[in-house]
């Protein structure tokens, strides 16, 4: 049968999702603890590879197995099996046809910035810091010409493996309460780094380092060496991944829920 888990992780000590040659990953210890309770050797898809350092509010996976456990052995049992930093928080057996990447119809990351003088202490690696002064109309003014379908080949890395930088940006939305920022960003899929450049380019708008309209010269110049700094990976959480209602995958709060963000 094939199941669908939700899963939850700071990425602070990971190389990222995906299982490699480097160690730890977060799909090598889920994989570990899920065989564990399997009892057989269990290999998962995610719905989105993150980086070194990034987190997830709600990464979904999907796997078949020939075991048979109730819902709750699944979670309660493998959440033993997990270090702290990584949990499941939902699980369900699902169609057939489903795919946690290929059934997906978009994806939400979202970018949490502390604008303070001081570093951070208790958000240390969850959050980006940034000492000098973000002005927030300026970023919203910025972020307002990255919305839609546009090539995106100046906001994605150098190595990016897709075959087109063409995405389309449902919604880029920057939201402030004191001095807490968040960027929301949905779009039907991502490039490697892009939501870290996007935000590296309006971090630098808001710093007063580059005029508003430098995010659409950016954009139209289709060349990586026109961006800015790739902003650091500690503040940037994948929030949430849309599918077909068919599925009945949850929906999970995201950092505008959790911290009642508002323009």
């Amino acid at each position: 049968m094939k199941i669908a888990l939700g899963i939850e992780y700071a990425g602070c000590h990971y190389y990222g999702w995906q299982k490699q040659d480097i160690s730890p990953t977060v799909q090598e210890v889920l994989e570990s603890a899920l065989s564990e309770i399997a009892d057989e050797d269990i290999r998962v898809v995610c719905a989105g590879r993150t980086d070194n350092g990034v987190h997830a509010l709600q990464q979904v996976v999907h796997f078949e197995t020939s075991s048979q456990r109730e819902h709750q052995a699944w979670i309660l049992g493998t959440n033993t099996k997990l270090p702290n930093d990584i949990a499941v928080t939902w699980i369900l057996n699902i169609e057939d046809d489903f795919h946690a990447r290929f059934s997906a119809e978009n994806r939400t990351y979202q970018y949490l910035i502390l604008n303070r003088r001081a570093r951070p202490a208790i958000f240390n690696g969850l959050v980006t810091w940034q000492h000098q002064v973000l002005d927030f109309e300026r970023m919203k003014q910025a972020a307002l010409c990255l919305v839609g379908e546009h090539d995106f080949t100046s906001y994605r890395a150098v190595a990016c493996q897709a075959n087109t930088a063409v995405r389309t940006v449902h919604k880029l939305e920057i939201n402030q309460v004191d001095e807490w920022f968040v960027i929301t960003i949905c779009a039907n899929a991502f490039l490697h780094h892009m939501v870290r450049n996007i935000a590296g380019v309006l971090m630098a708008i808001g710093m007063g380092k580059q005029e508003v309209n430098w995010a659409e010269e950016v954009l139209l110049a289709k060349d990586r060496t026109a961006g800015g700094i790739t902003a650091k990976p500690d503040g940037l959480y994948l929030v949430n991944i849309k599918y077909p209602e068919k599925y009945t995958i949850p929906n999970p709060q995201t950092l505008m829920d959790k911290f009642g963000f508002s323009n």
